[in-house]
């Protein structure tokens, strides 16, 4: 969870970027971080993820309205778009959120038609509204707290914690905290008995940082970060274009729009989901040994495979 003027800069700095693609201004991440003060990655991430559901696009690295679009100024565009935003993302969400979210924005929006539609595909975690009001607390507070958590594979354990953020990854809940010094993720749903003890601890200023870069709840704080070099054939190379990943880098496009590029990771299980995704079209160049580690996983499968089909 951020903090509300979080919530406030995140929400001017998207309207203010849709107001000026719906006048038909094409903007450059580089640009907007200049100026808004803040790093490419962060302007990256808004138009990726925050931005999922408007028709826009990103051409020869200038985003875009689509043609023949146009957000309709039927009431004051800022307004329209933060609560259009807020609805779909508690769509995504879903269960108690999404029907307690719709209750209070149609108290403001007063119309029944949303020309935006998103699909997040977000756990619903209405459930834990109780605890996550005590962990946020306990984040804004720099306060430890102690808790019960549940791994699913040994018995649930009491432990303290230094929480630092909430987040999502891949539609699933987490928190970030500090045990022992060491950075660790908790599954939220599976953290109980929640108490803010009276112990304060000094924020790590770092973790924004550290979040930013993250491809996937497998990043490492303390792994030395490595680059990956890959290979996309010209069917998937289009959407590595349009959405490129947080530490993404473009080496090269080939004229058969093929292209290869470059990502930084801190630990090989934040990219290996993904180039199995797009496995025939997406190929391990460097380094050797990630190659191999995939190769492994594949043979083993089809052995796998091939035990069952006997």
């Amino acid at each position: 969870m951020a903090y509300k003027h979080d919530y406030d800069k995140i929400l001017t700095r998207l309207t203010h970027i849709l107001s000026r693609l719906n006048e038909g201004e094409a903007l450059s991440v580089k640009e907007l971080a200049k100026e808004f003060n803040t790093s490419e990655r962060t302007i990256q991430r808004d138009f990726n993820e925050r931005l999922v559901g408007f028709p826009i696009y990103q051409e020869k690295k200038k985003w875009r309205m689509q043609e023949g679009f146009r957000v309709e100024r039927t009431k004051d565009l800022e307004d329209q778009l933060i609560l259009d935003i807020m609805e779909k993302i508690a769509e995504s969400i879903g269960g108690l959120f999404a029907h307690k979210s719709k209750t209070l924005l149609s108290k403001i929006k007063n119309e029944d038609f949303n020309p935006i539609y998103t699909k997040l595909n977000i756990e619903d975690i209405s459930d834990k509204f109780s605890e996550i009001k005590l962990i946020e607390q306990a984040i804004k507070e720099r306060k430890k707290l102690s808790c019960t958590y549940d791994d699913e594979i040994h018995p649930p354990y009491a432990t303290t914690l230094k929480p630092l953020k909430i987040t999502n990854y891949e539609g699933f809940w987490y928190l970030i905290a500090m045990r022992e010094d060491i950075l660790k993720k908790y599954y939220l749903k599976n953290i109980s008995n929640i108490t803010i003890t009276d112990t304060n601890f000094a924020a790590d200023a770092k973790i924004e940082e550290l979040l930013d870069n993250s491809l996937s709840i497998w990043f490492q704080k303390d792994n030395k970060p490595f680059e990956v070099k890959l290979y996309a054939t010209k069917w998937v190379a289009k959407y590595f274009r349009r959405r490129p990943l947080p530490t993404q880098k473009i080496d090269s496009i080939g004229e058969d729009n093929t292209m290869e590029f470059t990502i930084t990771i801190t630990h090989e299980m934040e990219i290996l989901p993904i180039i199995k995704y797009w496995i025939p079209h997406l190929y391990v160049l460097e380094p050797k040994w990630l190659r191999e580690m995939l190769h492994e996983d594949l043979e083993e499968y089809i052995q796998y495979s091939k035990s069952i089909e006997e």
